[in-house]
C-alpha cells in the first residue's frame, strides 16, 4: 500500500510538471482598456519550460480595418515551429481613433508582455515587435521612439510607411485610409505636420534596436523605396538595419502565400530573429 502510494504521488508529481511544461494558447487576453475599449491579443506559448523569445504582432488593414487573427497570420506556426512565444494584438482603428491611439496600443501591449513575462514564459530581454503593412508603419514608428518603458530588442516591418510625406507625393490619389488615419481632408502645408510627426524617420538614432525590414518589389500600395530610404538613413545613423527584399512580390503576405517561390522570407525571418534575439 505503502509504495502504490508512492508510485501514484510520482505519477501525480510528473503530470503535473509536463502540464505546466506544455505548449499554450490564449484568446481574447486584455492587455488594457482606454476610454471603455477593451484592447486584446492571442497568445501562444511553446513547450517547455522557457524563458522564450517573443514576438508581438501588429496586423494590418490599413489603419482601418483587419484584426489579430488576420493577415498576419502567416508567420504564426513558422514562429511557433521556432520555439517563439508569440502575442497577435488587437488596436484602436481609424476613422474613430486618430493616430497616435494605434501605436499608443502597440506600446501597451509591450509593457503588459513585459510586465506578464513570467506567467507567460518570457525571456523580457528578448521581445521583437512585427508587423505588416499597416502594422508595419507602427511598428517602426514604436521602435524608433524607443520610450524606456516600451522598448524591444528587435523590429521587423513588412512593407510598412517610414516617410508620409515622400508617400503622400506618390500616391495618386491618396488613400482614404491616410486621410481618416490623421482626420484630415487633404495633404497640405496645415496637415503635413502630422503626417512627420507620424513618419518612423524622423526617430532614427544610433541607439535604436535592429531593424529587418521585408519588402516586394513591386509592391503597388506602399513604395519599395519606403523601405530602402529607411534602411539607409538608420545605417547612416549609425543604427543596425536589414533589408530583405521578395523580388516581384506585390503587397501583402495573403498574395505571397500563394506563390512557392516568394514563402522563403518565412524562414528568413526566424533566422534573423534567432540571430539578432541570441
Amino acid at each position: 500500500m505503502e509504495i502504490r502510494t508512492h508510485v501514484s504521488g510520482c505519477l501525480l508529481v510528473l503530470a503535473i510538471c509536463c502540464l505546466s511544461a506544455a505548449a499554450a494558447d490564449f484568446k481574447d487576453v486584455e492587455y488594457g482598456q482606454v476610454d471603455g475599449v477593451h484592447l486584446t491579443l492571442d497568445a501562444h506559448v511553446p513547450d517547455g519550460d522557457g524563458p522564450f523569445p517573443a514576438a508581438i504582432l501588429v496586423h494590418g488593414g490599413g489603419w482601418v480595418a483587419g484584426d489579430k487573427q488576420q493577415y498576419i497570420t502567416y508567420i504564426f506556426q513558422p514562429l511557433s515551429d521556432a520555439g517563439f512565444a508569440w502575442f497577435s494584438i488587437n488596436y484602436r482603428l481609424a476613422p474613430q481613433f486618430k493616430f497616435p491611439t494605434d501605436g499608443d496600443d502597440v506600446e501597451s501591449a509591450i509593457r503588459f508582455v513585459r510586465a506578464n513575462a513570467a506567467k507567460y514564459k518570457v525571456d523580457p530581454s528578448r521581445i521583437a515587435l512585427i508587423g505588416e503593412s499597416a502594422g508595419g508603419h507602427l511598428v517602426s514608428y514604436v521602435g524608433a521612439r524607443n520610450q524606456a518603458d516600451s522598448r524591444v530588442a528587435a523590429v521587423v516591418s513588412m512593407y510598412g510607411v517610414h516617410d508620409f510625406v515622400a508617400a503622400a507625393v506618390q500616391w495618386k490619389p491618396l488613400p482614404h485610409e491616410l486621410l481618416d488615419l490623421f482626420g484630415i481632408t487633404a495633404v497640405n502645408a496645415e496637415t503635413v505636420p502630422l503626417l512627420i510627426k507620424a513618419s518612423p524617420v524622423i526617430y532614427i538614432s544610433k541607439e535604436m534596436p535592429p531593424f529587418l525590414l521585408m519588402h516586394g518589389s513591386k509592391d503597388e500600395d506602399v513604395p519599395y523605396e519606403q523601405s530602402v530610404e529607411m534602411c539607409d538613413r538608420m545605417k547612416k545613423a549609425g543604427a543596425r538595419c536589414d533589408l530583405i527584399t521578395i523580388e516581384g512580390a506585390p503587397h501583402g503576405m495573403d498574395h505571397w502565400e500563394s506563390h512557392a517561390e516568394w514563402l522563403w522570407y518565412k524562414k528568413a525571418l526566424v533566422e534573423w530573429l534567432k540571430k539578432t534575439l541570441h
